[in-house]
């Protein structure tokens, strides 16, 4: 099975010309812009309609909003994709696991204190799991908006990936960290779509593929 991954498009995805072929497509999160107006929603749901994949896996991230505040609504236009809020499917034998949290900052959606309170939401994650996608990385992994600076990460997330293995960890959030990094278990992947300046260059600006 081939992943398409990718983040961070903060309601830009219709800048993207094409995709690699695949037979999964991954959002980590982020697709809207202000994360308030529902027009967001319906643009990128009739833009995941448009990309030829067997099926598109999305989970929300701090700027989408709308899916906090209005659940039942977001959820209900976004029809293209399987939504993952703390909580898994399995496509053609693949086990896939999703959350939209990350650690507090200012006044977004999805957020909870450094700290301990992480655990309620990275002690859902199940065992044996193949493919994990959180909106924010795990602390020291690819979290860093550029190199030698803060790691921007949760501890508690980067402890629940070592206790339970997945073999694929995708995520965005930090879109300097965009990249991908090996530790012998677990295959990183921050799939941040928009550089720090929002803008498509390198580092992010690169759609990944994950064969699985």
């Amino acid at each position: 099975m081939r992943l398409v991954v990718i983040s961070d498009t903060h309601g830009l995805h219709d800048r993207i010309v094409s995709l690699p072929d695949g037979d999964i497509l991954v959002h980590a999160g982020d697709f809207m812009g202000s994360g308030i107006d529902l027009k967001e929603i319906l643009s990128f749901n009739q833009w995941l309609r448009e990309q030829p994949f067997k099926q598109r896996v999305v989970c929300a991230g701090n700027h989408d909003r709308s899916f906090k505040n209005m659940p039942e609504v977001a959820r209900g236009l976004l029809t293209n994709a399987i939504y993952l809020e703390n909580d898994g499917v399995t496509i053609d034998g693949i086990s896939f696991w999703g959350s939209p949290y990350t650690l507090e900052y200012m006044n977004w959606a999805f957020m909870y204190p450094r700290g301990g309170a992480a655990k309620r939401y990275w002690d859902q994650i199940p065992n044996g799991l193949d493919v994990l996608i959180t909106h924010g990385p795990p602390r020291g992994i690819l979290d860093q908006i550029a190199p030698g600076g803060e790691h921007l990460g949760c501890e508690e997330l980067r402890k629940a990936v070592e206790a339970k293995k997945p073999r694929i960890h995708i995520f965005g959030h930090i879109h300097g960290g965009a990249g991908t990094f090996e530790n012998g278990t677990t295959g990183f992947v921050n799939a941040a779509y928009l550089n720090e300046t929002y803008k498509p260059s390198e580092p992010a600006g690169k759609v990944r593929i994950i064969d699985l």
